[in-house]
């Protein structure tokens, strides 16, 4: 009878403690929409190859945002070709519409910022970029292009849409050997677009 009591006891206060904690936020437990491989601007000779959407931040931070995204509430997706070209999509749900627009904000100035920044600590190398506009699109969205390169090696491009819809930030990055004459900006955008609307379908 001790013993029944006891475990009545118990239950009544886990019930109680779920109760005063209330039930779990579905926006931190699940992970946000995330793009297809055909979503991205199509390779000429490949298929874009999808790894799994996983959460946190991926083991090589983005070029340009190495230390710019929060882990907390982060997810991934990497995607590959059989060449050179290599693209990733990271989400953030943030604590609320405010804190998701300050994060992007944030992550435009960064990108922005981010060709100078590499000048300053590459030695001998050239770099530019370029603003390709806002996008309509939910909360808004923004692409952008950046260029580099080193003496006697191949050229970098890589472009960059960030959006937001309510408390979800999300980035795509893009990238390959080239300069930004050859960036696919139109796909791109589409990219972009589509990115922001699966995040909370």
């Amino acid at each position: 009878m001790l013993r029944q009591r006891t475990n009545i006891l118990a239950a009544a206060t886990a019930a109680a403690a779920l109760l005063l904690a209330g039930p779990p936020t579905a926006s931190a437990a699940t992970a946000p929409g995330f793009l297809d491989g055909t979503d991205l601007p199509p390779h000429p000779s490949s298929p874009w190859h999808a790894g799994k959407v996983t959460k946190g931040l991926p083991v090589t931070a983005p070029f340009c945002l190495e230390e710019a995204l929060p882990a907390t509430g982060s997810w991934h997706r990497v995607f590959g070709t059989d060449y050179d070209t290599g693209a990733t999509q990271l989400s953030v749900r943030t604590a609320s519409g405010s804190a998701a627009a300050s994060l992007a904000a944030s992550l435009e100035r960064e990108v922005a910022a981010c060709a100078a920044d590499w000048l300053r600590t590459t030695p001998g190398g050239t770099a530019s970029w370029q603003d390709y506009g806002k996008l309509t699109v939910e909360e808004g969205a923004h692409v952008y292009g950046v260029h580099t390169a080193i003496p006697d090696s191949e050229p970098g491009v890589h472009l960059f849409g960030i959006g937001r819809d309510g408390a979800t930030v999300t980035v795509v990055k893009w990238g390959q050997m080239g300069t930004l004459s050859d960036a696919p900006v139109a796909a791109f955008k589409k990219t972009t677009t589509t990115a922001v609307n699966k995040l909370n379908p």
